[in-house]
């Protein structure tokens, strides 16, 4: 799929949280998600103290979640690790793998936040942005944000709110385990991306699209070792 740039990665922290704060105000939290038959996930794994990456993409159609398409790109990461930058990280990699998928996708889901981020610009969110299509993030952690007890039930959920705003849901995706916390990143409002992530459950804490790119970069990042790469 043809990416078009939207800025420059070669930042300083600091001017990365700026157009954080700028960009943040383009993000759209209020269109409908309608009619997603291929839903993608999207994830990136490295080995400690190594600055390649590996980002996959892996697209799969609902309902029955099957495997459409899988694709993968070999990156250098640019910036350090620092809380609240990550898509500065990790986006440059993710989105050459996107460049690369032939399926024209409806929603893509990722491992990280969007709007539930201190700066209500997470890495979901940011993709989104540089896409311009529908995006959730899927969080395994909590950025920010206060949330209630939730019911130890399967589909549970409860509001993450920060500062009086609701900026996701803690979503238990599996009855008597971790909940994952769900924001929009981009094109797509809460209710509809909170259906769309219990419709991709399949007995896993872990959406399906999310887990099955997860266990793709994995493999890709060993296959590289295997072959003498880091």
């Amino acid at each position: 799929m043809p990416i078009r740039p939207l800025h420059s990665w070669d930042l300083s922290p600091k001017e990365a949280i700026a157009l954080q704060k700028q960009l943040a105000a383009q993000v759209d939290t209020q269109t409908p998600l309608a009619n997603c038959q291929l839903v993608a996930g999207a994830d990136v794994s490295y080995n400690r103290f190594s600055p390649i990456c590996y980002a996959g993409v892996v697209v799969l159609r609902l309902p029955d979640l099957s495997v459409v398409e899988k694709q993968g790109a070999v990156s250098k990461m640019g910036m350090p690790y620092i809380p609240g930058l990550l898509s500065f990280r990790e986006a440059p990699a993710i989105l050459e793998a996107l460049a690369k998928v032939r399926s024209k996708w409806d929603v893509l889901l990722m491992d990280g936040q969007g709007l539930a981020h201190p700066r209500r610009f997470g890495i979901a969110s940011h993709v989104g942005l540089w896409l311009g299509r529908p995006t959730i993030g899927c969080g395994k952690s909590r950025l920010c944000g206060e949330f209630k007890r939730l019911r130890e039930k399967a589909g549970a959920i409860a509001r993450l709110v920060d500062d009086g705003d609701v900026i996701g849901m803690a979503v238990r995706t599996k009855s008597k385990v971790k909940p994952i916390f769900v924001s929009v990143g981009h094109r797509a409002e809460l209710g509809g991306a909170i259906k769309l992530v219990l419709s991709c459950c399949r007995g896993y804490r872990i959406p399906e699209p999310t887990r099955q790119a997860h266990l793709h970069v994995n493999e890709l990042r060993r296959q590289a070792l295997a072959n003498g790469q880091r």
